[in-house]
């Protein structure tokens, strides 16, 4: 679970007229202090990572990448020391062709080097992306070959790919093979602060979710990008809807936004210890969207000791709040309440809705745009 800066700062480098919102090392150090002092690291956020523009125009004279010595004046290695001091971890960035997206320089021909310098620096997550790389061999063998330079430094660092995201248009991923070399992987376009383009990811992934959702697990997982809850685009109830599915989606809950200015209410809500309980659920099976009728979605996912989360969203963007009922029966194969279960409502506030039999249905209201959040325990 992490903070990341990417969507909210963007690649803002103009630390002269903007020295509160740009990339560099005094923005990281306050973000850092404020993930350990401010409940984030209790949750479970413990990544703080640097995204795309930290670096310098070129590399040193050995080759090496480097940190912009305006913007980060200590370099990556102090700044590292000082997240671990705080009890947290550091994520950088880099590409794995022959720059960054942003223009900075990339990996292409300097894998080993790079995973040396990341390890020396003492960096926790390496987030790999897929701008200007040639072909889709180059794109294939530079992934793997970063993911052994890593393994080889000796130091444990999560590997974040882009790989099937830039192979999508042309090839079918093979999710086996790209597991065996990340951790986690993006499959679709980044993610902006508007809910079209949480609809889209979400409609991307059903649509494709036969493919994904077997090959989720401890150890490897699909990215469907950044929760971008806290800054300005999505309404309450969309925030609550995209904080529930990436709960069912077992995705890595990375935010992307300023927890120096965030509302309470948005905080409460990346800090829910129920739902990232089930995003965190140790038998680590991505959920799934169960069904789709009248623009409402039933999404589910097992958990561990027998227990269900599941999601009923509201899409329709008009009028008020629309009741729907849905049969215990039809939930987790026939099994989520068998014979018997307690629901307990997790999202949009929390409440015990009681004991239910295996042929009861449940009836909910559900906001345009919103999502309840329900978990199912067995009862006997």
């Amino acid at each position: 679970m992490t903070a990341t800066m990417k969507l909210r700062f963007m690649c803002n480098v103009n630390c002269q007229e903007e020295p509160d919102s740009c990339v560099s090392e005094k923005l990281f150090l306050q973000i850092a202090e404020i993930m350990a002092s401010d409940g984030w690291k209790d949750v479970g956020y413990e990544y703080l990572c640097i995204d795309d523009c930290w670096m310098a125009p070129e590399r040193d004279s050995e080759g090496r990448l480097q940190a912009d010595s305006k913007r980060f004046p200590g370099g990556i290695r102090r700044l590292a020391n000082y997240v671990h001091s705080k009890g947290l971890k550091l994520g950088i960035y880099a590409d794995v062709g022959n720059k960054t997206c942003a223009g900075f320089p990339g990996s292409f021909g300097y894998y080993d080097i790079d995973a040396e310098t990341f390890a020396d620096w003492g960096v926790d997550l390496l987030k790999f992306d897929g701008c200007y790389c040639d072909s889709i061999k180059h794109l294939a063998d530079g992934y793997k070959h970063m993911s052994l330079a890593l393994n080889r430094t000796g130091r444990s660092i999560v590997y974040s790919c882009e790989w099937p995201l830039y192979m999508w248009p042309i090839f079918k991923p093979n999710y086996t093979e790209i597991r065996e070399y990340c951790n986690h992987w993006r499959n679709f376009a980044d993610v902006y602060d508007s809910w079209q383009s949480i609809r889209s990811i979400l409609d991307w992934t059903t649509s494709n979710q036969e493919r994904i959702v077997p090959v989720a697990g401890p150890g490897g997982w699909n990215d469907p990008d950044m929760l971008v809850i806290g800054n300005f685009g999505l309404s309450r109830e969309q925030q609550i809807t995209q904080m529930a599915l990436w709960a069912i989606m077992a995705a890595p809950l990375l935010m992307s936004n300023d927890l120096r200015h965030i509302s309470l209410e948005a905080k409460a809500l990346l800090q829910d210890k129920d739902v990232i309980a089930i995003n965190q659920d140790p038998l680590g099976k991505q959920g799934y969207r169960l069904r789709k009728e009248d623009n409402f979605e039933v999404w589910e996912r097992p958990l561990s000791n027998l227990a269900w989360a599941v999601a009923m969203v509201n899409l329709q963007e008009i009028g008020g709040p629309r009741s729907y009922t849905i049969s215990l029966t039809s939930l987790g194969q026939g099994l989520a309440c068998n014979p018997d279960c307690l629901i307990t409502q997790l999202l949009p506030v929390k409440r015990k809705l009681g004991f239910y039999e295996w042929t009861s249905s449940l009836k909910t209201q559900i906001n345009p745009t919103g999502t309840v959040l329900l978990r199912l325990e067995r009862a006997s």
